[in-house]
C-alpha cells in the first residue's frame, strides 16, 4: 500500500497546553488550528504531529480517551545541549536521566502535558553484542 503521509494524532483533553509544549520546545509551528484539533509541522524536519480533543464527535464513543501508553522518539544531533535546554534550563519533568546505552543511544526521557513519554535520542556507536541484531536495509528505493 502506498500513502501520502503518516503522522501521529494525539487524542487529549489538553489541546492548548500540548500545542504550547510542542511549539515551545520542539520547533513545531501551527499549520491548522480549531478549538478541537491542531495540526503542527516541525520547521526543521517537516515532521507532522496533530492534537485532537479526545471527546470530539468524530471519534467513535468507545475510543474517546486521552492517549496513554505512548512513547515518542525524537532523534537529535546533540542530545547534551537539548538536555541542558529542556531539563536544566526549563525544568521539564525527567523520567530517565541522560545516559549511554549499549544498543547505540545516548538519551533521556521527559514527558509532555499528557504524560506521554518523549525519548530524546542521539545515535552513538553500539556495543558489538548488538550489531548482529540489525538486519539489512529493507526499505524500497524511490
Amino acid at each position: 500500500m502506498n500513502w501520502n503521509s503518516f503522522y501521529p494524532v494525539l487524542m487529549t483533553d489538553k489541546i492548548a497546553a500540548s500545542r504550547d509544549f510542542y511549539t515551545k520546545y520542539f520547533n513545531y509551528s501551527i499549520s491548522f488550528e480549531a478549538d478541537w484539533y491542531v495540526s503542527l509541522v516541525n520547521s526543521k524536519t517537516g515532521d507532522e504531529l496533530a492534537l485532537l480533543d479526545s471527546e470530539h464527535e468524530t471519534i467513535p464513543e468507545k475510543f474517546r480517551k486521552p492517549v496513554q501508553g505512548l512513547l515518542l522518539n525524537i532523534e537529535v544531533d546533540d542530545v547534551d545541549s537539548i538536555y541542558q535546554k529542556l531539563v536544566v534550563e526549563n525544568h521539564l519533568p525527567i523520567h530517565l536521566s541522560l545516559r549511554d546505552e549499549a544498543f547505540g543511544q545516548r538519551h533521556f526521557m521527559i514527558s509532555d502535558p499528557n504524560n506521554i513519554l518523549i525519548d530524546v535520542i542521539e545515535v552513538i556507536p553500539m556495543d558489538e553484542t548488538y550489531i548482529e541484531n540489525y538486519k539489512e536495509d529493507t526499505r524500497e528505493e524511490g
